[in-house]
């Protein structure tokens, strides 16, 4: 028999959503070859017609008429499940599922935010990315090249703060909430190994991708993240390759019997992630470039992303196809967390 080819796809190391793919493809199994660089230069060199937007990791897949570039982790994620049985990383049980949904939509969409703030806005961390992310690309580039690079990066991340809504005035409500996420995943993770049991979902790698950055490359977060929860730190580390789990479906904890700790997590969405979305959605309709919102007590503006807004339609088409018992169970361990304010039967 053939060995199976592996899937082709080209990210950085300091791109979380590559963390998070290359890692799940790790625990599943599947045969992959990464390659370090620019997604853009990549399609080129294959003669492969770019998408839009193109982002990193960019995945490769063989279909009729041949090779198709292709990008958005959640998606590719259910595509590798089709196309690969076994070691799942999306629970069967429905309402489990949508838990896990939510889940790893928070960690791309508003982990994100904390991702970036850190990383470009304290001068220690700016000087770090824009020194090492360059050389990420290329470790053996030349020192003259190098430092036109460092200037280059660190200038237009720096001047895009504000597209995730960093600011002066937001710094504080960032770092509360990053310190109180740690705080949840520290409870949470005293209780079981992964977010909904034993065994790694969908969610765990989006929150792994975000903390890949957090906690192993930018140094404020980094320590921030020593101080309030080594058990996330750990955690880390572990979720680099869990290829040894061999998983079984009782490792699944029913949602009826998590632990109060789950609640923790969906408290932080509800707190900061639903006002955000909500607020998003509003300005998208309205055709509005930016939107300006309350969020944890103090004002908030940013740039309108109707992708976004995107991502708050899948999540409440997913709640609306759950069966009435289903919707039931998620709505009880919602209830009171404020992530209810963006689920809609409408």
């Amino acid at each position: 028999m053939a060995a199976q080819q592996p899937i082709r796809l080209v990210g950085g190391t300091g791109s979380p959503y590559t963390q998070k793919m290359v890692a799940l493809l790790r625990y599943r199994r599947v045969p992959y070859a990464v390659s370090w660089g620019q997604p853009d230069q990549a399609c080129d060199a294959l003669g492969v017609e770019k998408p839009k937007p193109i982002f990193m990791p960019t995945f490769f897949f063989e279909e009729e008429g041949g090779l198709k570039a292709t990008t958005d982790s959640t998606p590719i994620i259910r595509r590798l499940e089709e196309m690969y049985p076994g070691r799942s990383v999306l629970p069967e049980d429905p309402a489990l599922a949508f838990i896990d949904y939510l889940i790893e939509d928070f960690a791309d969409e508003w982990c994100t935010k904390y991702m970036f703030h850190y990383r470009w806005y304290p001068e220690v961390d700016a000087d770090n990315a824009g020194t090492l992310l360059p050389l990420g690309f290329d470790v053996s580039m030349p020192k003259d090249g190098h430092e036109q690079l460092k200037q280059w990066v660190s200038e237009r991340q720096i001047n895009r703060l504000y597209v995730v809504g960093s600011n002066d005035t937001t710094a504080p409500v960032i770092d509360a909430s990053y310190r109180r996420f740690l705080a949840a995943m520290e409870n949470h993770l005293a209780h079981q190994k992964f977010m909904l049991g034993n065994r790694p979902a969908a969610g765990d790698f989006g929150l792994y991708g975000q903390l890949t950055q957090l906690v192993g490359f930018d140094p404020t977060p980094r320590a921030i993240a020593h101080e309030v929860s080594p058990r996330t730190v750990a955690w880390v580390d572990q979720m680099d390759d869990q290829s040894g789990v061999e998983p079984t479906e009782q490792d699944w904890v029913g949602l009826d019997d998590q632990p109060e700790s789950l609640r923790g997590l969906m408290q932080e969405i509800g707190r900061v992630y639903a006002p955000a979305q909500l607020a998003n959605a509003r300005a998208v309709q309205a055709g509005e470039r930016t939107w300006e919102s309350e969020i944890d007590g103090a004002p908030w503006t940013q740039q309108t992303f109707p992708y976004q807004a995107k991502c708050l339609q899948w999540t409440n088409e997913r709640y609306r196809a759950l069966d009435d018992a289903d919707r039931a169970r998620v709505d009880a361990l919602l209830q009171g967390t404020g992530v209810e304010t963006m689920l809609s039967l409408a």
